[in-house]
């Protein structure tokens, strides 16, 4: 949401659960937000955004990471279960639907031995991080496909593979 922000010229500031702001993209109204919670109890905050902004679930589009797509991958989803991602039941919770567009960043699973839990929570290295922009500038475009366009275009345009 950082980069969307950014790319976007949407100041973020704190307020309530979140940072967020709102704007224009493309002519299209948006609020972008960031999550001052715990990640497993994320839907507080998404609760508390829906009511600020007067909007319905299927409008909400949440950016995760995902431990079941490889690394670096992108895949785009108009709803779905929560696949094991507490952040993603924390939200399901709040709003009482499934009906919301997820964003899933793959990140892989850990080495064998590693915790999952521990996995997620470790901060990237500068090399992983590196490593990460080229899918973060694709997720950013994925993002701004939803905007401006809808759901099905998204999934049609990112959730193929690209070449090795």
């Amino acid at each position: 949401m950082a980069q969307a922000a950014a790319a976007w010229s949407v100041p973020l500031r704190p307020d309530g659960l979140t940072q967020r702001g709102a704007g224009r993209f493309h002519g299209h109204p948006v609020a972008l937000a960031l999550p001052l919670t715990f990640m497993n109890v994320s839907g507080e905050a998404v609760e508390e955004l829906v009511a600020a902004y007067d909007v319905q679930a299927r409008d909400v589009i949440v950016v995760h990471d995902d431990l079941d797509l490889p690394s670096g991958s992108l895949r785009i989803r108009p709803g779905g279960g929560t696949g094991g991602h507490k952040g993603l039941r924390s939200i399901v919770m709040a709003l009482g639907t499934e009906a919301f567009v997820r964003l899933k960043i793959g990140i892989g699973r850990p080495a064998p031995g590693v915790d999952p839990a521990d996995y997620v929570l470790t901060p990237f290295t500068p090399a992983e991080w590196e490593d990460l922009q080229p899918v973060l500038t694709r997720a950013l475009e994925g993002l701004a496909c939803l905007v401006t366009h809808d759901v099905q275009a998204a999934m049609n345009r990112f959730n193929r593979r690209l070449p090795a």
